[in-house]
C-alpha cells in the first residue's frame, strides 16, 4: 500500500456526479491504491487538470465515510469551467487536505447551531453529517440554510432526509419566492428571506449554542453582526475565511492576512482570532 503525501498532486477517478444547480456539480471520487486520504471537516484540497490550473475547494464529505471523498464545485473560472465539463470515468489530480478544519472533538457535547449560505453549504455539510454519524457525542443540532432562489439550494436530497429527522431541526429560506408555483418540485413554498431572517424563528441560546457560519463573504458578516447582537461570544461564533486562497501551503501569499495565512491557520477562525486580523471580513 502506498503512503500519502498530501504535497504531491494523486489520481483520482470521478465516480459520480450529482447536478446540484445550474453552476454547483458535485464530484464523488475514489483513489485507488492510496489509503487511507485522512482528513477533517473544514479542510480543503487543491484539485487540478493538468495543463489547465488547479483551484482550491472545501470538501463537502465526512471522514466518517471514508470510502469515497466528495467536493462540490461552483462554476466561476478557467479551471471550474473545465471539470464541470468532466464526466464520471475521468481522471482528476488531487493534493492535500490543507487547512485547520473544524474543532470536532472539542465541540462533543456541544448544542451547535449551524448558519449556511448558497454554496456555503458545503464545507459545512462535512461536519453536519459527522455530527450525525456520531449523534450520541453532540448535543442539540440545529441547521439554518438559505440561497437566492430554490435552483440555488444544493443538497436537496440531504435537506430532506435532515428535515426528516426527530434528532435535528432544520430551518430553510430563500431570498426570492414565487407566487405562481404551487409543486415543490418545481418551484419553493417555504420561507422567504435571507438567512438571518430564521434566526427568530429557530430559538438559538446565545449561552447554549456554539455557532457554525459559512457562506459568501456579506452574508457572514451580517450574519456575525446579528449573532452578536443576540448575545453571542466571539469565541462561541466559528467560521470559515477562505480568502483568496491559492497555493494551500502558505507560499505565494495571495491568502495573507497580517500575521496569517488563511490556507494554513484557516481556513476555520473563531470570531475571536478574526476581531484581531485587520480587514478579515
Amino acid at each position: 500500500m502506498l503512503t500519502h503525501n498530501p504535497y504531491k498532486p494523486q489520481n483520482w477517478e470521478i465516480k459520480k456526479i450529482i447536478d446540484e444547480t445550474p453552476d454547483v456539480k458535485t464530484f464523488r471520487l475514489f483513489q485507488r491504491g492510496v489509503r487511507p486520504f485522512i482528513y477533517k471537516p473544514g479542510q480543503f484540497v487543491e484539485i487540478s487538470i493538468p495543463g489547465a490550473g488547479e483551484a482550491p475547494i472545501s470538501i463537502t464529505s465526512t471522514p466518517t465515510r471514508p470510502d469515497y471523498l466528495e467536493l462540490s464545485i461552483k462554476k466561476t473560472g478557467k479551471v471550474t469551467g473545465l471539470l464541470h465539463g468532466l464526466s464520471m470515468g475521468d481522471v482528476v489530480n488531487i493534493r492535500g487536505p490543507y487547512g485547520r478544519g473544524f474543532p470536532v472533538d472539542e465541540l462533543k457535547g456541544e448544542d451547535l447551531l449551524f448558519v449556511a449560505g448558497g454554496i456555503g453549504l458545503a464545507p459545512l455539510r462535512s461536519v453536519i453529517n459527522y455530527v450525525l454519524d456520531r449523534r450520541a457525542s453532540y448535543g442539540e443540532v440545529i441547521v439554518l440554510y438559505g440561497a437566492r432562489s430554490y435552483d440555488d439550494l444544493v443538497f436537496k436530497d440531504d435537506l430532506a432526509l435532515w428535515g426528516s429527522r426527530r434528532d435535528m431541526n432544520l430551518l430553510a429560506t430563500v431570498d426570492a419566492g414565487c407566487d405562481e408555483w404551487s409543486d415543490r418540485e418545481e418551484g419553493w413554498c417555504g420561507r422567504v428571506g435571507v438567512v438571518t431572517t430564521l434566526f427568530s424563528e429557530c430559538k438559538m441560546d446565545s449561552a447554549r449554542h456554539l455557532c457554525l457560519i459559512c457562506g459568501p463573504h456579506i452574508m457572514i458578516k451580517f450574519a456575525l453582526a446579528g449573532l452578536m447582537e443576540a448575545g453571542f461570544k466571539p469565541s462561541r461564533i466559528i467560521t470559515t475565511l477562505e480568502r483568496m486562497m491559492k497555493c494551500g501551503i502558505g507560499k505565494c501569499g495571495h491568502c495573507n492576512i497580517g500575521p496569517k495565512y488563511v490556507c494554513q491557520d484557516g481556513p476555520v477562525f473563531t470570531m475571536e482570532e478574526i476581531s484581531r486580523l485587520y480587514e478579515a471580513l
